[in-house]
């Protein structure tokens, strides 16, 4: 397949489609026995489901786009990333602690950056085989058992309408501050970053906020690609678009994902707690 493209054919959306699917059968096949958990450092699990995942979706890559960058989070960085036109960013398994768990909201996130920018995303949830995917021009789209249909956020502005998409394993008491400023009562806990984004590009959340350093670049390229085509916005905390291009591959300013409709009052909000 040619490599080098400036946009995104719906050949290769659909190769990355079924690459994502295969890497969840992979990481299901762990899911339904006993996986061997390491850790990378304190308070970060990996499995052998992890590295398998990561192993079969990059050599897919290297095959498909022999002339692409790679990023994934289970291999080493490879600095020719940081000169390529096209950079695929890999989360083998994101929500490795709800996997360990054996609870279902971790996936597969794979995301394409071209020239700086998150043009195509997909994130497919293994266990209840439900995939988000997106690409600049084409859309963003959920395929699951009730069929396929478009993405596009919801347009509620209104507080006390709002649904917040938390984070199940890491409880952060100044997002507790933002959600109580803004008057948000309703939440949806869940593991995964890209599924707490899949819930706002489907309508059912409108804003997702990490404060923290602690998500990297793989975990939001998908996400923000597919959020983009289905008409929301992803910044960090000072409304700066997420930088995909840096040696260092942790967001430090943190994340903000929403519907669009709000944005700039969460980032009001979300500046005034940090600030001391």
């Amino acid at each position: 397949m040619a490599a080098n493209n400036i946009t995104v054919t719906d050949s290769e959306l659909s190769e990355i489609k079924r690459i994502a699917r295969r890497a969840g059968a992979i990481l299901l096949s762990y899911y339904r026995s006993d996986a061997n958990v390491d850790w990378k450092a304190p308070g970060d699990p990996v499995t052998a489901a992890d590295r398998d995942a990561s192993e079969y979706i990059v050599g897919e890559l290297r095959i498909l786009f022999p002339d692409d960058a790679i990023l994934s989070e289970e291999e080493p960085d490879d600095p020719k990333r940081l000169s390529s036109t096209r950079v695929w960013m890999i989360d083998p398994m994101d929500g490795t602690r709800e996997f360990i768990a054996h609870r279902e909201d971790f996936s597969v996130m794979i995301g394409l950056i071209i020239k700086g920018q998150p043009k195509l995303g997909v994130v497919y949830q293994p266990v209840k085989d439900k995939l988000y995917s997106a690409a600049e021009s084409l859309g963003a789209v959920l395929e699951d058992q009730s069929g396929t249909r478009n993405l596009q956020v919801s347009l509620e502005d209104t507080a006390s309408k709002l649904t917040m998409a938390r984070s199940r394993s890491h409880r952060s008491s100044r997002v507790d501050r933002i959600a109580e400023t803004l008057r948000i009562g309703q939440s949806i806990a869940m593991g995964s970053v890209g599924l707490k984004v899949g819930l706002i590009c489907e309508g059912q959340a409108h804003l997702y906020v990490h404060l923290g350093n602690m998500t990297q670049i793989w975990d939001t390229c998908a996400p923000d690609a597919i959020l983009r085509e289905a008409g929301g916005r992803m910044t960090d905390v000072y409304g700066n678009p997420l930088r995909y291009v840096d040696r260092d591959v942790k967001n430090k300013h943190g994340v903000i994902a929403s519907n669009g409709m709000i944005h700039d009052r969460v980032l009001r909000v979300a500046q005034s707690v940090i600030t001391p």
